[in-house]
């Protein structure tokens, strides 16, 4: 049989070049630009390429440059948001790293020495502190500019930056990079209650963990004190230099967007406009084993086995018991809150979502599910990786007769693309469930979400912010659950294996 490979199967991290308005003579009459200057591209790693001739050299590697800076006084989830954003936009496939001006005071050791975390250092009095900071500002986006230019992305620059001064000397500094962008995203925040919580989050933060608490939250908010006095949100003449920014109020109950240029600010302010800080669990697992697993065979729509039905019937009842434990934590908390001098009201009660694939065998682990106590959902968005050629067949069949795919696969996972119709790799699965992961950020309710190997590693990745070289790696097995439970910094992982003997979940450390 013929090889089945498609010409250039194999997916591309290349994407548009922004190109420079240089130009080369031909002739006294006519000119003929050398860079095209492409303001409009469509930009999709492993989805978009983009074919360069001999004329269109690399310039500061491929496509143009995106320069996230952050502004906000202290306390306004500016660290929160930018580690959302980061773990996104990696998902997505762009490379993107977070340079923090905080983290290189702190590893300044003459700073240190000085006791740079204390609020006089921050007071707009002490001009030598003054030139400290703003030298350590404009380090930070050297080191950030350097990375970009030797092939990172999108680097995000998170500081204060809350003066008309700062921010024009950033702006001045990357518009000399001729493929830069750069989106200031100012985070705003009146909420008294969010801003006491995020106040005594900085207590376990480097500069105050040794710190006696009561003593470390009155010098932070001397520190914000400090800010507020000289702090200047974006304006008007701001706009009149032709920034692009957002302003995030309220983490984003609130969000006014100006100017925004280009595909990768696009996806950022997209991605800003949907999430929230809601307690929630998200719950994720394979389906129950199916036909096909008992023998080895990878993709197709086979039924569950015995033993996958029996799983199904046990998640069922884990999964309602884990409902009533989260409601009881809602009420215990609140009765414990209610006794602080923090504002409070009564937790509603949260909707509990079920989703599913539309394969048989992630509908069938649902079918227990009391449709009184769970809204069920059958999204084809989440079905398995589809494999071509190569649906319903061993990964030794393949071997056998496609050897030169199976070899290739082995290669480079993913980006592999299976052969024949609609055949995937992860990157199109990827791109396939990013609107399902907008919607997890979103939403405020619990969910269950029961689907397929690949699809589980992916969303794991994402959650757990996991390198994309290992995520086709990633150990996923049949009938073992994972909570995930975000957080204001990181996600919480616990797992269960379901013990078929016992007929019961059992958490795995």
């Amino acid at each position: 049989m013929s090889n089945p490979r498609n010409s250039r199967r194999y997916l591309s991290n290349d994407s548009d070049v922004e190109d420079s308005d240089e130009i080369e003579p031909l002739s006294v009459s006519f000119q003929r630009p050398l860079f095209r200057n492409r303001k409009y591209s469509l930009d999709l790693p492993g989805i978009v390429t983009s074919k360069l001739t001999q004329e269109q050299p690399l310039k500061c590697g491929v496509g143009s440059k995106l320069v996230v800076v952050m502004t906000g006084l202290p306390a306004r989830g500016k660290s929160y948001i930018v580690k959302k954003l980061k773990r996104y936009l990696s998902w997505l496939q762009y490379d993107t790293k977070i340079f923090n001006v905080g983290n290189l005071r702190r590893n300044t050791a003459q700073l240190i020495k000085n006791g740079s975390h204390s609020h006089s250092f921050f007071d707009p009095a002490n001009k030598s502190a003054k030139k400290v900071r703003e030298q350590l500002a404009m380090d930070c986006l050297d080191e950030l500019i350097d990375w970009l230019n030797k092939g990172g992305r999108i680097g995000i620059h998170d500081a204060t930056n809350s003066t008309v001064e700062r921010r024009r000397k950033i702006l001045e500094r990357c518009q000399r990079e001729t493929t830069f962008k750069v989106l200031f995203i100012e985070s705003i925040c009146n909420d008294n209650e969010v801003l006491e919580k995020n106040m005594r989050l900085k207590l376990s933060g480097p500069d105050y963990r040794k710190m006696d608490p009561e003593k470390a939250l009155a010098d932070f908010r001397k520190r914000v004190s400090n800010y507020e006095k000289v702090y200047e949100t974006i304006s008007e003449e701001e706009e009149k230099a032709d920034m692009q920014y957002c302003k995030l109020i309220n983490v984003g109950k609130k969000i006014i967007a100006h100017n925004i240029q280009g595909y990768l600010s696009g996806q950022c302010i997209f991605y800003l406009m949907n999430f929230n800080l809601s307690d929630r669990q998200i719950w994720l697992s394979r389906h129950g084993e199916s036909t096909d697993n008992a023998i080895g065979k990878i993709g197709g729509d086979s039924p569950l086995s015995e033993k996958g039905r029996k799983f199904g019937e046990c998640l069922s009842r884990f999964i309602f018991k884990q409902k009533v434990l989260f409601r009881q934590k809602q009420m215990d908390e609140y009765r414990s809150a209610s006794t602080s001098s923090l504002p409070t009201s009564v937790p509603q009660v949260k909707n509990f979502l079920v989703w599913t694939s539309m394969l048989k065998r992630t509908i069938e682990t649902v079918e227990n599910f009391d449709q009184r106590e769970f809204d069920i959902m059958h999204i084809r968005f989440l079905n398995e990786i589809y494999a071509g050629l190569c649906e319903e067949m061993s990964h030794s069949e393949i071997e056998i007769k496609y050897p030169e795919e199976y070899s290739e696969r082995r290669k480079n996972k993913l980006y592999y693309r299976y052969p024949g119709m609609g055949g995937e790799s992860y990157l199109d699965v990827i791109h396939r469930i990013n609107p399902l992961i907008v919607e997890l950020e979103r939403m405020t309710d619990n969910i269950l979400i029961v689907t397929h190997q690949v699809v589980l590693r992916i969303l794991l990745a994402y959650f757990l912010d996991v390198e994309k070289e290992k995520v086709p790696n990633m150990e996923v097995p049949l009938h073992t659950i994972y909570c995930l439970q975000p957080k204001a910094y990181d996600t919480e992982l616990k797992r269960w294996k379901y013990d078929e003997e016992k007929d019961d979940f059992f958490p795995v450390e």
